[in-house]
């Protein structure tokens, strides 16, 4: 299977090491949806990174729709989600707010970088600087009443938190703090640590 994308997009490295984890081998192709948009187009026409494309020719897009069938080909005694109905809620909690993160971080960049600057709606881009803001604070309060294991495992949530705050402060970096989300930060530092982070770097 190959997977078709740039590991500066939080969504395809959180793929790429969730299919590490979960012992699935897959083929990188680093393939940018702006700068290789025709030789995307020709894998996937709607040019949706991650796009995954299966041994027998078949597409699928979309991180969460990806790991999903990861995980359904690894198997339940590999899954990175919990059993426990209490602790996976709180996963899907971190997951749905890493999410957003990412989701936030990635229109700021755009409006930013994309947009020229004479056309770049200010009451739009705080908008999604509140939303971001308001993100990153669920999750440090998430992390306030329960942390996140540093015994040298990961779950989803914690993978998904870490590529969106390694992320944001890679595109937005004015716009997070250590100060300001310690517990967050602190935890990234844990898992880009890892052996399964360092080997999938931001491109």
């Amino acid at each position: 299977m190959k997977l078709i994308g740039m590991l500066d997009s939080p969504y395809v490295r959180r793929v790429a090491i969730s299919a590490k984890y979960l012992g699935i081998a897959l083929e990188h192709r680093s393939v940018s949806v702006f700068r290789h948009f025709e030789q995307f187009q020709q894998i996937n026409p709607v040019v949706k990174a991650p796009t995954l494309v299966l041994d027998d020719g078949e597409v699928l897009m979309d991180s969460t729709l990806i790991i999903d069938y990861l995980e359904a080909l690894a198997g339940p005694g590999k899954s990175l989600m919990q059993g426990d109905l209490d602790q996976r809620l709180r996963a899907l909690r971190l997951i749905g707010l890493g999410l957003v993160a990412c989701e936030k971080s990635v229109q700021l960049y755009y409006e930013r970088n994309l947009r020229p600057v004479e056309i770049q709606f200010e009451p739009w881009v705080e908008r999604v600087e509140e939303q971001l803001a308001a993100a990153y604070s669920a999750l440090e309060r998430e992390l306030q009443k329960q942390p996140l294991k540093t015994d040298g495992s990961i779950d989803q949530g914690g993978i998904t938190l870490a590529v969106a705050w390694s992320f944001t402060n890679l595109v937005v970096p004015d716009q997070v703090g250590a100060a300001q989300f310690p517990l967050i930060n602190a935890f990234t530092e844990y898992a880009e640590g890892l052996e399964v982070f360092v080997s999938t770097p931001i491109e």
